[in-house]
């Protein structure tokens, strides 16, 4: 997997994610058009927040770069930096990790 260039620092406990391609599919021959689609549910971690503060305590995040999620799938805000598609969610939004 080829490493972002975005340079990008969410705060607190954000996440931001690379969603993962979506593979074309065929069903009874026919395609499915782009805007019928399901959004992605899983993706590559490209930057982690310091992590939320606690009773004046920093929380440690449990993601870190690199790592492969999976989040829900109406999670965080969808955005377009320097033409690559980004995913900016909270650390509780993600569901597992992968691998």
């Amino acid at each position: 997997m080829a490493k972002s260039k975005i340079k990008i620092t969410p705060l607190e406990d954000r996440v931001v994610v690379t969603p993962d391609e979506e593979t074309e599919t065929m069903r009874g021959g026919l395609y499915i058009p782009d805007t019928a689609k399901e959004k992605p549910t899983q993706g590559q971690v490209i930057a982690v927040g310091p992590g939320r503060v606690e009773k004046g305590e920093r929380v440690p995040m449990d993601v870190k770069v690199g790592d492969k999620v999976l989040y829900g799938k109406y999670s965080g805000t969808n955005i377009t930096l320097e033409g690559e598609e980004v995913v900016i969610i909270k650390a509780s939004d993600i569901l597992a990790k992968i691998g």
